[in-house]
């Protein structure tokens, strides 16, 4: 979930949200989703946005434009 919030913001529709629901989070637990997810979101984009540089020692960045999904 987190990453399909991360590559699209409106990802969080009716369906998905019963779908977590049916794996057993509830309001709280899908709130806290989306809240960390757009709190790291919003920490990934101010440090690219300053110019920060990904650090090689923590391995390939799994949402890297370049890479092939």
């Amino acid at each position: 979930m987190a990453v399909a919030l991360t590559r699209d913001s409106r990802a969080l529709d009716a369906a998905r949200i019963e779908d977590l629901r049916a794996h057993g989070f509830d309001d709280v637990a899908i709130h806290q989703i989306v809240q960390i997810t757009a709190l790291f979101n919003y920490y990934n984009r101010l440090v690219d946005g300053l110019g920060g540089e990904f650090e090689p020692e923590w391995g390939e960045d799994p949402l890297a434009p370049d890479r092939k999904r």
